[in-house]
């Protein structure tokens, strides 16, 4: 029980170390699936996770939302996903949202869980820091940062189906790219919804 939780505890550090390095303007990918960063060292050398109010705008360096779920993929990504239904009504909200976030879902009403969701919201800094910590210390996410941003990942065994469902996050420049998805995880999908929001 204690080395599990010195490793849950160093595994927070590293998060808070990687999200410190990785700021909205500071430089710096994978397979499937989705992020965040920031943190400050308050006369020490451990970054200390900050809990900030979400500012009331974008700041000018956030990175604009987008509007279209397609868009968003390469050809690759679309080949994989194939007839795959998008946005069926059946599955509620889809689309652009009142607040500017985009909600795509990738499934087929017919399938019992085969299905790909990603929410793509505006995230401020201390918000999404103290939001992928809390992944890392209490659900045991991995995180990494790739392409100027944070992302954090993790997958398990479906407790109803024999399948893999999974959970992939990525933030950067106040935009976070949130994906779950069961028995579906097309190769390269957040990294080609992280290229086209960002460019790289």
């Amino acid at each position: 029980m204690e080395t599990r939780s010195v490793a849950v505890v160093l595994a927070a550090l590293s998060l808070a170390a990687a999200l410190t390095a990785c700021s909205p303007t500071a430089p710096e990918s994978s397979p499937t699936g989705g992020g965040a960063t920031s943190g400050s060292t308050s006369g020490s050398s451990t970054p200390t996770p900050q809990k900030t109010s979400p500012s009331p705008s974008p700041s000018a360096t956030s990175a604009a939302l987008p509007a279209d779920c397609k868009a968003l993929l390469s050809a690759d990504v679309l080949s994989q996903l194939g007839d795959t239904p998008l946005n069926s009504p059946v599955f509620g909200p889809s689309g652009v949202q009142s607040d500017g976030s985009l909600i795509c879902i990738w499934a087929d009403p017919k399938a019992d869980t085969t299905s790909i969701t990603t929410t793509i919201s505006r995230k401020y800094r201390g918000e999404a820091l103290d939001m992928l910590n809390g992944l890392v210390k209490t659900e045991g996410f991995s995180c990494y940062t790739p392409s100027q941003g944070t992302r954090c990942e993790k997958e398990w065994a479906d407790p109803t189906y024999p399948v893999t469902d999974g959970r992939t996050l990525f933030w950067r420049d106040d935009v976070l790219i949130d994906t779950r998805y069961s028995n579906l995880a097309p190769t390269g999908y957040t990294s080609s919804i992280v290229a086209s929001i960002f460019g790289s």
